[in-house]
């Protein structure tokens, strides 16, 4: 049996079957890269019993399905969008902010006593208090 015939004829159902499992078109790629491989091991083995039409489908049919199978048990892969904000900061923006808390402090330090007080009173109730939400 003519491997690159069945390849001709056969070729458009191999894609057909291929996209009702695999959506990524490289992975198609793949997928019917190894159908290829296991239809030239297997056409040998065809006795003709039945139609090589249903031969070829079903060799296809079980190479997706173990493709299928072997992308179930892998983790999921997600790609990282670049334009998300991280919600912690990087190490550049945590040192910033240390620097400018000490900065205050030692500003704050050299206040005279009453306005060291008011000062200290005041930075706690901005960084405690929140906005109030909107009224819907």
């Amino acid at each position: 049996m003519d491997f690159k015939a069945v390849l001709s004829d056969y070729g458009p159902m191999l894609s057909r079957i291929v996209a009702s499992y695999e959506a990524d078109p490289a992975q198609q790629q793949e997928v019917l890269q190894e159908i290829s491989l296991a239809l030239w091991q297997a056409l040998p083995k065809f006795r003709g019993e039945g139609s090589l039409k249903a031969f070829v489908a079903r060799v296809a049919q079980n190479r997706a399905v173990t493709h299928v199978a072997k992308a179930a048990s892998l983790p999921r892969k997600a790609e990282l969008d670049e334009r998300l904000a991280c919600a912690a900061d990087g190490p550049e923006k945590s040192l910033e902010k240390e620097q400018q808390r000490a900065m205050l402090l030692d500003a704050v330090r050299t206040l005279p006593l009453g306005l060291r007080q008011v000062t200290t009173l005041a930075l706690e109730a901005s960084h405690t208090v929140k906005s109030p939400k909107p009224l819907e």
